[in-house]
């Protein structure tokens, strides 16, 4: 394709091999780190009774599932760290150790010993595996945001950057499929022993793969757009805190729902609703197929007629629906009562993630662009989404109700909407 002239002004060559090679970099990796959250997620009450053993069964979950918010501690770290790196030296050496610390993480919970073969360095062998996991998340989404950014054209943010959410439906839908083949075709005592790990075997496949595709790419950040900062961290703070905040505000429910409605609901429909377990994967399948295919088509139209209509739009949809639905699943604990919910809320999920990686980016510049992502996004998602699992959790146990998701789920809503009308563009126009 010839050489062209973007909106903003940027000589955009080979607009189509570009894209397309950053595009699947990022869903390799991005999808990659998701996977290994969600199958972490989907055999959180076997890896519970193998690693974090207990007479008391909900403790037991609730450590297992804590243990997933404690690679969270890790990521406004990495999000720094990996930050800084990619708007001062460049967004593929970013992306590239990104990886690779995700790969390390994988490999030691696969190989892990449990509880009865190596007693405490069980469990410590897993922290460990989500701190170094949660360090290298941290500074995926804002690195591999920037990286999109800057390879694609200003009017066609929407689209290319909502991939990156595409990816994590994408993720989903390997793991659902690997969870309920695990479950259907081993018995509890092959699980126990051994299927459980094969995802984070699987896994281990994609970890070369995406480190050699991203080893390989273009940097599209030049000197000229690196940031000049000794700190990027600290400029943002200076100079960018409205924005830094209202990203903070956006991310609040981008992160819920994720960790709530699609992540949570199998272990939701075992431990609470007493379903099968693999009912809850296949509805989180159908939600994931939504996000999949809905996500980009919403990011292009957010390129149309702007972020904020399909924000609020999300918004009001999950505050008025998700008391009932919730309630729908606990009158009626049963596989379509959960494929209907999946749906809703998989509708939902991809009219709020289409445009907001759009909507946060289009709030910085570009030599700080990466850090500031990653500080709105992982501060958000160590208080709203790591912990959401084990907050739930406990608010069911000790609170005894089975509608702590829905509630939990109209509050961050509430937050998130506050932070929409607050939303501005540095460029107004049809991005508002």
């Amino acid at each position: 394709m010839a050489s062209q002239i973007t909106s903003d002004g940027v000589a955009f060559a080979h607009e189509s091999d570009t894209t397309r090679r950053a595009v699947i970099a990022v869903i390799i990796g991005n999808g990659f780190e998701w996977f290994d959250f969600i199958s972490f997620s989907f055999f959180s009450v076997i890896i519970s009774k193998l690693f974090f053993p207990s007479t008391d069964g909900n403790l037991s979950l609730l450590l297992a599932v804590s243990t997933i918010g404690v690679g969270f501690f890790m990521r406004p770290v990495g999000g720094i760290v990996l930050g800084n790196m990619a708007d001062k030296v460049g967004r593929q050496a970013a992306l590239t150790l990104a990886i690779a610390l995700m790969t390390a993480g994988t490999a030691l919970i696969a190989f892990a010993p449990t509880y009865d073969q190596a007693g405490i360095w069980a469990p410590v062998t897993i922290v460990i595996a989500r701190l170094l996991q949660g360090f290298s998340a941290g500074g995926e989404m804002g690195g591999a945001t920037a990286y999109l950014r800057d390879c694609v054209p200003a009017s066609r943010r929407g689209y290319y950057t909502s991939w990156i959410q595409a990816s994590i439906g994408l993720a989903i839908i390997i793991a659902s499929v690997l969870a309920v083949v695990i479950v259907d075709f081993l018995d509890q005592k092959q699980i126990n022993s051994w299927g459980w790990r094969v995802p984070f075997f699987f896994g281990l496949l994609l970890g070369p793969a995406g480190f050699y595709i991203r080893s390989r790419l273009h940097d599209p950040s030049t000197a000229a757009t690196r940031s000049r900062a000794r700190t990027p961290a600290v400029e943002v703070v200076r100079t960018w805190p409205r924005e830094m905040l209202t990203g903070f505000g956006l991310v609040i429910f981008w992160t819920v729902c994720s960790y709530v409605l699609l992540f949570y609901i199998p272990t939701y429909a075992s431990k609470v609703l007493k379903l099968a377990p693999s009912a809850g994967f296949i509805a989180v399948l159908v939600g994931a197929s939504i996000v999949l295919t809905v996500t980009p088509i919403v990011g292009l139209l957010s390129d149309r007629f702007g972020r904020r209509p399909f924000l609020i739009a999300a918004l009001v949809v999950a505050l008025v629906a998700a008391y009932p639905l919730f309630a729908l699943l606990n009158a009626r604990p049963q596989l379509s009562s959960l494929i209907l919910f999946q749906v809703v809320f998989g509708c939902v999920i991809a009219l709020y993630e289409g445009p907001v990686l759009a909507a946060i980016s289009d709030q910085f510049p570009s030599e700080v662009l990466s850090t500031g992502i990653s500080i709105s996004y992982n501060l958000a998602v160590v208080t709203f989404g790591g912990f959401s699992a084990s907050i739930i959790t406990f608010l069911i146990t000790h609170a005894g109700s089975n509608l702590a998701p829905g509630f939990y789920v109209i509050a961050t809503a509430a937050l998130s909407l506050i932070a929409v009308l607050c939303w501005r563009p540095l460029q107004r126009g049809r991005t508002a």
